[in-house]
């Protein structure tokens, strides 16, 4: 089983990474919406483009960070029923969560979103404001993006309790 251990921390390890670059994100967005207010109420000067970057790093924010919310226990989980949980319960709640939910829902928001994001590629969908980013087909494609993401993490989560389970609790 030593090679389910090293999968499991190879998918932690890219997860971590692109959560500790989503929050350099976080903080570039900040600092873009505090840029725009100072352009709109400051200099009554406003900019398409600045406001599109704001949507689409919000939108790489939420989508992408699902993995990382996953993997740090961030997401939202009935805690009122699992933290009275044993730990091997736990384990068994993780494992069947992650085979009979969340797998199902990421090949289901990978199949559902591949013609739209494709048709958007075919046609290099842009922003249809004037002036706005000519990249919303980019910006689509964070949905299959993010499912994949979502889908490893969720395996690397399912592999743990499996371990847990088989091995116990000395790894």
């Amino acid at each position: 089983m030593p090679a389910l251990h090293t999968l499991v921390r190879y998918i932690d390890a890219f997860t971590d990474r692109c959560g500790r670059l989503l929050a350099w994100l976080a903080l570039g967005m900040a600092l873009l919406v505090a840029f725009v207010v100072i352009l709109r109420y400051g200099f009554n000067i406003g900019s398409i483009p600045a406001q599109e970057a704001v949507t689409y790093m919000h939108g790489a924010l939420f989508l992408l960070g699902a993995a990382y919310a996953l993997k740090t226990g961030a997401h939202v989980r009935v805690d009122i029923f699992y933290r009275n949980f044993s730990a091997r319960t736990r384990a068994w709640v993780n494992s069947l969560g992650g085979i009979v939910f969340l797998l199902p829902l990421c090949a289901f928001i990978i199949a559902s979103s591949w013609d739209y994001v494709a048709e958007s590629w075919a046609m290099r969908e842009s922003s249809p404001e004037p002036g706005g980013i000519p990249a919303v087909f980019l910006l689509k494609t964070l949905l299959p993006v993010a499912a994949i993401t979502l889908a490893l993490q969720g395996i690397a989560e399912v592999l743990r309790s499996a371990l847990y389970l088989v091995e116990g609790a000395e790894h």
